[in-house]
């Protein structure tokens, strides 16, 4: 039995976190979309249980992929930013 390298490992759930987030994207299927949710949770479950990675690192991951795909989730505003928002909006910041 062949046996994958932690780094193939990473590299796999990259590539399902990449496909649900394509799927999310697109509009895809409940039914699919929902398969791929399960296959990831279920395949970082395992991760996680056999100790070939830490709940950190997979944060880490996903975050990353999650950056890639729908870019950063913060970002600096610049003055000119300000400048370019409607005048009925409030220079007030509340959490969502």
């Amino acid at each position: 039995m062949a046996t994958q390298s932690k780094t193939e490992l990473l590299h796999n759930l990259r590539g399902m976190v990449r496909d649900m987030l394509k799927l999310r994207s697109d509009g895809g299927a409940y039914a699919k979309l929902a398969r791929a949710h399960g296959y990831v949770d279920g395949y970082m479950r395992v991760l996680l249980e056999t100790d070939v990675a830490s709940h950190k690192e997979l944060l880490a991951l996903v975050a990353d992929e999650r950056r890639k795909f729908d870019g950063p989730s913060t970002r600096e505003l610049t003055e000119a930013d300000l400048a370019e928002a409607p005048e009925h909006t409030s220079s007030r910041i509340v959490a969502a």
